[in-house]
């Protein structure tokens, strides 16, 4: 087995080799292939994301004997210098400008890059880091990018080309590189795994594409770690979240189904099982932050794992379906608001515990607050309430108001307890009503009695 950095291993050989940067390859192999080969590029973008590796692609497909070609022969000895664990070669510089970066070593530069190639097509420069020269550095360089000799070809790599002067980027050909995509960086870690013949959990991959966060020099350095430690079951789930310091996936169940039942005191147990287990809380809470944001997406998008908009296994994702399902919409998003506040506040706590426990205080609480997004989750755990209620009795319950029976009427039957109070209230004041009827019922009678003889 190679000594080798995994990344170092795997490097691309040619432009095929190279992923998820397919808007740049497919171009400059054009460009190749119709022999319309500009004098200088400027390859920016992230970390990792193989810049160098393309200028070093890019140089062994100009100096190969059957070049320029966009599929080096692997055979002259050019590309030999410049294969993967080649010894490099004498016509193709590369210059770390983090180091190298000042007026002399421009000047010096521009003084050598007139002589031609010693034993190639091209004499090619690779200036690596290129945001790091200075000012004087590039003016120094300005002529000799803007009209070098025939021999003479520049690549500049940076992940910030706005600090390269613009009289430099006008004279280049731009191509911005860009982050790998999960899935494809996922396709591409699993088939490394395989040659090395090394087994990988299911739910292994999506941690380290994770970590390294779209970048595969990063990832291939966590998965060379993990491939290190494997033991002779491989590398499982319960090694990577430990040497990965991710939360377990059963710590963020267990959160989520307390929030969702209301249950607080298994959401503190969980809390005291993260902070015995010598976890971050600052980490929970931001894996907990990503499990919501997935129930979140699982609840507006009900086939989110099919269409590939969240990178979990397929046990898992019928896990987290169940979970959107309980909570709902609407306290899935209050409740990511709150914990997304809550990491942000966790940033200068001296306390981290104590801001956990508040965070998880405040999901379990919506009635504590009168917003509307609180509101609105109140309302739907008085539905799913009802909701449930109605399945457990197998048929709708009563309805609020209304005497369930043979004989169902509105329920104004608590009339009759009001009754009794007015006697005692009614017997001392109310006398004068009845004496003023008194007179006037005798005093109609006497007048029809005289009248009728």
């Amino acid at each position: 087995m190679s000594s080798l950095a995994l990344y170092r291993r795997y490097r691309p050989e040619s432009f095929a080799e190279v992923i998820g940067q397919e808007h740049v390859t497919d171009p400059l192999q054009q460009a190749l292939r119709n022999n319309r080969v500009n004098h200088a590029y400027l390859f920016s973008g992230p970390r990792g994301c193989g810049k160098t590796t393309s200028a070093r692609i890019l140089a062994r497909c100009l100096n190969c004997e059957q070049g320029p070609t966009p599929t080096p022969c692997g055979v002259c000895q050019s590309c030999q210098d410049l294969a993967r664990n080649g010894p490099g070669s004498i016509d193709v510089i590369e210059i770390d400008a983090a180091s190298h970066g000042g007026v002399d070593d421009a000047r010096d530069l521009r003084e050598k890059a007139f002589f031609g190639p010693a034993g190639s097509r091209y004499k090619i420069y690779i200036i690596d880091e290129a945001h790091m020269v200075t000012s004087a550095g590039f003016n120094a360089l300005l002529k000799v990018v803007e009209e070098p000799p025939e021999h003479l070809k520049f690549i500049f790599a940076t992940t910030e080309p706005e600090k390269v002067i613009g009289t430099i980027r006008s004279r280049t050909h731009h191509y911005p590189f860009r982050l790998v995509p999960p899935g494809t960086l996922r396709d591409y870690l699993g088939q490394v795994c395989a040659q090395e013949g090394i087994p990988v959990a299911d739910g292994v991959l999506p941690l380290v594409v994770r970590a390294g966060a779209g970048s595969v020099r990063d990832s291939m350095s966590v998965m060379d770690q993990l491939l290190a430690g494997a033991a002779e079951d491989g590398v499982t789930y319960a090694m990577a979240t430990g040497l990965l310091g991710y939360t377990d996936g059963s710590l963020l169940d267990a959160v989520v189904d307390a929030f969702a039942s209301g249950d607080g005191a298994a959401a503190f147990e969980v809390v005291e099982q993260v902070i015995e287990g010598g976890n971050d809380p600052r980490r929970f809470v931001a894996d907990l932050l990503e499990r919501l944001r997935d129930l979140v997406i699982l609840a507006a998008v009900p086939d989110a794992g099919e269409k590939g908009l969240i990178d979990a296994p397929a046990d898992v994702v019928e896990r987290m379906q169940a979970q959107a399902e309980v909570l709902g919409a609407a306290e899935l998003s209050r409740a990511a608001d709150l914990v997304n506040t809550g990491l942000t506040e966790m940033r200068g706590a001296t306390s981290p515990r104590l801001q956990l426990e508040l965070i998880c205080a405040r999901v379990l609480l919506p009635a504590a607050f009168d917003d509307e997004r609180s509101v609105q989750a109140r309302l739907d755990r008085l539905e799913r309430g009802v909701a449930n209620a109605a399945f457990s009795t197998g048929g709708p319950g009563p309805a609020v108001g209304y005497v369930a029976g043979p004989e169902a009427h509105p329920a104004p039957a608590p009339a009759p307890a009001p009754a009794p109070t007015p006697p005692p209230v009614a017997q001392p004041p109310v006398a004068p009503p009845p004496v003023a009827a008194r007179p006037q019922a005798p005093v109609q009678q006497p007048s029809a009695e005289h009248a009728a003889p």
